[in-house]
């Protein structure tokens, strides 16, 4: 389960911004998370409460926030949204696509105390 080292990361963050900007508590994450990502969401909520407990996030809301897939198509030259890393083109069928966005994570707002 890649997603609990993916949540100790965003703990990580969240320590390394706590030290930065002085502030004690965070009430809520929003969390930005690629459709082509490959992070399971609800696997992502589940280690997230169990690796921030006892932390300076413990008990904090965790918003995702859903990228959706895109990605060029060789073939047709084309801009298209893509479900799947591997899938065909929407617009001709190619396989030959480049993907070009929906494989990001990132943290992207705190809400503190």
């Amino acid at each position: 389960m890649h997603e609990m080292s993916l949540a100790e990361g965003v703990l990580q963050l969240i320590e390394d911004a706590a030290r930065q900007q002085d502030f004690a508590k965070v009430t809520t994450v929003w969390l930005e998370i690629g459709q082509l990502s490959g992070v399971e969401v609800e696997a992502m909520k589940f280690c997230f409460d169990a690796v921030t407990r006892d932390s300076i996030a413990d008990g904090a809301r965790l918003e995702i926030i859903a990228l959706p897939g895109t990605g060029w198509c060789m073939q047709c030259s084309k801009t298209v949204p893509m479900v799947e890393v591997f899938g065909e083109c929407p617009e001709c069928g190619s396989h030959q696509m480049q993907v070009t966005g929906g494989t990001e994570m990132r943290v992207k707002e705190l809400e503190v105390s």
